[in-house]
């Protein structure tokens, strides 16, 4: 069952209730503020709805980046598999 969390988001309270645990959810919060926090302090936009946004696109940035990194990870893994594979068969043979 999916337990109301409350957590404080660049200033506003919100009660969200997700898939992670209480800890998770509060770990996320915390880490969506400090990057609103951050960007208030680096730019000149003032309305918490342009900062959410910036913070968004930063955060989406770093989803993307991640995101390619498992898929090369990925390929890796299957090509050193496939070529262990193909050892393994060669030694089978002799």
């Amino acid at each position: 069952m999916k337990t109301p969390v409350a957590v404080q988001i660049a200033g506003q309270r919100f009660v969200l209730r997700g898939d992670e645990d209480e800890r998770a959810t509060r770990d996320m919060a915390a880490y969506l503020d400090g990057r609103i926090k951050e960007l208030q302090k680096q730019t000149r936009a003032a309305d918490t709805q342009s900062l959410a946004v910036l913070a968004a696109l930063q955060i989406t940035e770093e989803l993307f980046k991640e995101r390619r990194a498992l898929a090369e990870l990925k390929k890796r893994i299957r090509e050193r598999s496939r070529a262990l594979l193909h050892l393994v068969e060669i030694r089978a043979r002799v």
